[in-house]
Formats: structure tokens, C-alpha cells, sequence
């Protein structure tokens, strides 16, 4: 399924600065005029969750909060 919004994928998608060297657990993220596109690294033309601005901001902001440590889960 495409997405329905405009974007150009191969400029606009990023990962995180702290994904690392483990490339088994990532998921790339691109800025939108209504929110975020998240997608899994290993398959690009796989499937893309839009999320909307404000629950982007909320989660980013949540998680962004929890100020993880290796190997510690946030429970």
C-alpha cells in the first residue's frame, strides 16, 4: 500500500543517532507536513505507519523521558 503522503523517501528518511551498530532492531522515521512515517530499516518497501504531529510529538517526548540504559527495559 503506498502511502498517502508526498514524500521523497530516499532524502527524507533517517534513523536514530542512537540505534548503533546493531542493524536487527531498527526503524527509520521521516518528518511529514502532518506528522511521521515510521517504517522497519530492513524492508524500505515494506509497510509504513503514518502517525499524526501530535502523537508523534507525545511519543517522542514520552520515550525521550525514560532516559534508557543498555540492557535495562523500561517497565
Amino acid at each position: 500500500m503506498a502511502s498517502p503522503h508526498s514524500l521523497t523517501a530516499t532524502d527524507a528518511w533517517f534513523k536514530s543517532s542512537y540505534s548503533g551498530a546493531n542493524t536487527t532492531e531498527c526503524v527509520e522515521c521521516a518528518r511529514t507536513d502532518t506528522g511521521a512515517l515510521v517504517r522497519d530499516s530492513k524492508r524500505p518497501d515494506g509497510p509504513v505507519l503514518a502517525v499524526q504531529e501530535d502523537a508523534w510529538s507525545v511519543f517522542v517526548e514520552r520515550v525521550s523521558s525514560l532516559r534508557l540504559t543498555p540492557g535495562r527495559s523500561a517497565r
